[in-house]
């Protein structure tokens, strides 16, 4: 049971000046007679009717304390749910190889993108993820899970030089479709995000994506940054290197499009940021849920037992408590 408006339960501080105002009434009220002594008086029984008029005053605070709580609206509910969720297999396949260290993304693209696969990941309660990581080889670093928080803490703890520098893009999109072999949703998708073209492994691009489509899976990819020259410091901040870069667009379009996929070109942060907002509309769960909640009025009793209490409360001011003048 819960109450509406709690907050009327204050008007229960009215008992401290009644209780006060009865008491002050009632120490005068009685009619007084001076004589000598008290004596003989001392073990007679008090009348039942001094009881009565102490407990006809208990029932007017017990009508008022009813009340208030009546006006609180007490109710109750019976609450039905049944939720039928058809859940989406997604899997992060994110290029770690050197190149992604370049400063053009703010602080570097490797760092924007795990930022944005975060908050990617944060919007999908709903599904079942999981991450791959590749390089110059490719590693399946978290199954297909529900626990947001530990494919959260894979992303967030994955790091540059964990795996051979290369850009095995055909190998990390195998190694995604093995990952989604297993689950049981029917919708099934991979975002591939790589700043290169491929140029290790043992996996072509083109083939991985067809083993893809056999499977039923989608493949959006994404490609990162800028195509030329890029700086990347080590580390420890003690040399620099210089780097080529350039995106292999045809392959990447060609991995969405036999997949029945899109590519996606992101240059810069918002640009991702973008990129991931339209994925999250292009992959949407489908939730059919079906609510049941009824609510029921519980104030009655409690009216009906504040008008039993205020109706003998009358009746016994009227009949034994009556005062003659």
């Amino acid at each position: 049971m819960t109450m509406k408006y709690p907050w009327v339960l204050f008007f229960f501080i009215l008992y401290i000046p009644l209780i006060w105002w009865y008491l002050k009434r009632n120490r005068n009220a009685t009619p007084s007679l001076h004589i000598s002594t008290l004596a003989p008086f001392a073990k007679m029984p008090r009348s039942w009717k001094e009881y009565l008029m102490k407990g006809n005053f208990l029932l007017k605070l017990l009508a008022m304390g009813f009340m208030i709580v009546a006006l609180c609206r007490p109710q109750t509910y019976d609450s039905h749910r049944t939720s039928h969720v058809e859940g989406t297999d997604i899997v992060l396949a994110l290029d770690i190889s050197g190149s992604m260290a370049s400063k053009d993304f703010e602080p570097s693209r490797f760092q924007a993108a795990k930022d944005v696969a975060v908050k990617f990941v944060n919007q999908r309660s709903n599904d079942n993820m999981g991450l791959v990581v590749f390089a110059g080889e490719s590693l399946s670093l978290m199954p297909l899970t529900y626990d947001r928080a530990a494919l959260i803490n894979a992303i967030q703890n994955v790091e540059l030089g964990d795996l051979n520098d290369g850009t095995a893009i055909g190998d990390g999109l195998a190694s995604a479709v093995n990952r989604l072999v297993s689950g049981k949703a029917k919708s099934k998708s991979i975002i591939l995000l790589t700043d290169g073209t491929n140029n290790a492994g043992n996996v072509a691009p083109a083939t991985a994506a067809q083993i893809a489509k056999q499977k039923g899976i989608k493949v959006y990819t994404i490609g990162v940054g800028t195509n030329g020259s890029i700086q990347i410091t080590d580390p420890y901040g003690f040399s620099t290197t210089t780097l080529e870069t350039k995106i292999d667009e045809p392959a990447l379009r060609q991995i969405a499009d036999i997949t029945g996929g899109k590519f996606f070109r992101a240059k810069d942060e918002k640009m991702l940021q973008n990129v991931f907002k339209e994925i999250d509309t292009l992959e949407k769960t489908r939730l059919d849920v079906e609510n049941y909640t009824r609510t029921d009025e519980a104030f009655f009793p409690w009216v009906l037992a504040a008008l039993c209490c205020y109706a003998l409360s009358m009746l016994l001011r009227y009949t034994v408590l009556r005062r003659v003048p």
